[in-house]
């Protein structure tokens, strides 16, 4: 799989809200496009991530 342009491979499949909080995200200030398209918040335990999945993941920062 790829995220944010580096190569990871998964042991085992899984789904994308244990994926991120296994990697430390905070889910509520973050975006995943995953294979070119946005994936909802409220369906991320749905989604099950594949080694050949390519995400780019964004977090919001505040500024002025």
């Amino acid at each position: 799989m790829k995220v944010n342009g580096t190569i990871i491979s998964l042991d085992k499949s899984q789904s994308l809200f244990d994926f991120l909080k296994a990697q430390k995200y905070d889910i509520t200030k973050i975006a995943v496009e995953r294979n070119g398209e946005i994936v909802p918040r409220a369906t991320y335990k749905d989604v099950i991530l594949d080694d050949e999945d390519t995400l780019e993941i964004v977090r919001f920062v505040g500024g002025g």
